[in-house]
C-alpha cells in the first residue's frame, strides 16, 4: 500500500468507527447508560491484516473472528504488535478446535452443547486458563444454526458452572428478514432469570435496538469494514468458508 492509501485508509477506519460509537451511545442514552457500557466487537472474519490495522490506529481494541484457524494466520502477528488486543471469537466452535481456541482467544462467544463444553474444560485445565464465555442460544429454533435449544439453556448452566467455565452471558443470532426485537426481549429476559449479567446480540443492522433492549457486548462487522471480500477457502480444508447472512 502507498502512502497515500494507507491515510485514506485510515481516515475511513476513523469515521466508521466513530459514527458506529455515536449510535452507540445515543442507543446507551435511552436505556440510562453510556458508551462505555457496551463492549464493540469489531467482527473481522475474512478481513486481511490490511483492512484490520486501520481500526486498531483509529483506537479500536476489541475484535471478534468466525473461526479458529482464520484467526491463526492473522491474530499473533497483530497481537505481538499491539499487546492490547482482546480477541473474541464469535463463530461456531468445532470441538476438535477447543485447545487451539483456548489458547488464542480472551472470550468466546459459541458455548453451546454438553460435549464442547467437556472438551473446553479439558482444555482449559491444560491450559492452566480459564476463559470467559457466552452460552449460544438458538432464540429462533432454527434447525441450520448453532446454538443450545432454549429447553436445554438451564442445564447446560449448571454444568458449566460445575465444570468452573466462567459463564459471561447468553448470546444468540436472531432469524434473518424478520423483526429482532422480540428475539432480543426473550434473551434479555432468559439472562435475568438465570442471574447472568451479560448479553451478546446485535450486529451492524440492528445493534442500536439490541442496545435498547439490554445488549452488553454488540458484533458489529460490515458497518466498520464495509462489505466483506468474498470468503476464501481454508487452508487444507477443501472447502470454502460457511458464512452467515448476519454475522456482523
Amino acid at each position: 500500500m502507498t502512502i497515500d492509501s494507507i491515510e485514506a485508509a485510515n481516515r475511513l477506519a476513523q469515521d466508521r468507527l466513530a459514527h458506529v460509537r455515536e449510535a452507540i451511545g445515543r442507543a446507551a442514552r435511552l436505556t440510562g447508560r453510556t458508551a462505555d457500557d457496551i463492549t464493540l466487537i469489531a467482527v473481522s472474519k475474512t478481513q486481511g491484516s490490511d483492512a484490520i490495522r486501520p481500526l486498531i490506529e483509529a483506537g479500536q481494541r476489541v475484535f471478534g473472528e468466525n473461526r479458529v484457524q482464520e484467526a491463526e494466520s492473522k491474530w499473533p502477528v497483530l497481537r505481538e504488535e499491539h499487546p492490547d488486543l482482546i480477541l473474541h471469537l464469535v463463530g461456531q466452535l468445532q470441538s476438535n478446535k477447543a485447545g487451539d481456541a483456548v489458547a488464542l482467544f480472551d472470550v468466546i462467544h459459541s458455548l453451546d452443547r454438553l460435549s464442547l463444553l467437556t472438551t473446553l474444560a479439558k482444555a482449559m485445565d491444560a491450559a492452566d486458563k480459564r476463559v470467559p464465555c457466552f452460552l449460544q442460544v438458538n432464540i429462533g429454533a432454527e434447525p441450520q444454526k448453532g446454538g443450545c435449544p432454549i429447553a436445554d439453556v438451564p442445564a447446560l448452566i449448571r454444568s458449566a458452572r460445575d465444570a468452573d467455565i466462567p459463564l459471561l452471558g447468553l448470546m444468540c443470532v436472531p432469524p434473518a428478514d424478520v423483526e429482532p426485537a422480540p428475539f432480543f426481549a426473550l434473551l434479555a429476559k432468559m439472562v435475568r432469570e438465570e442471574g447472568l449479567e451479560r448479553l451478546s446480540m446485535g450486529m451492524s443492522g440492528d445493534f442500536e435496538t439490541a442496545i435498547m433492549l439490554g445488549a452488553t457486548d454488540i458484533r458489529v462487522g460490515t458497518a466498520l469494514f464495509g462489505e466483506r471480500p468474498a470468503a476464501r477457502p481454508i487452508p487444507g480444508s477443501g472447502r470454502g468458508m460457511i458464512r452467515n447472512s448476519r454475522a456482523g
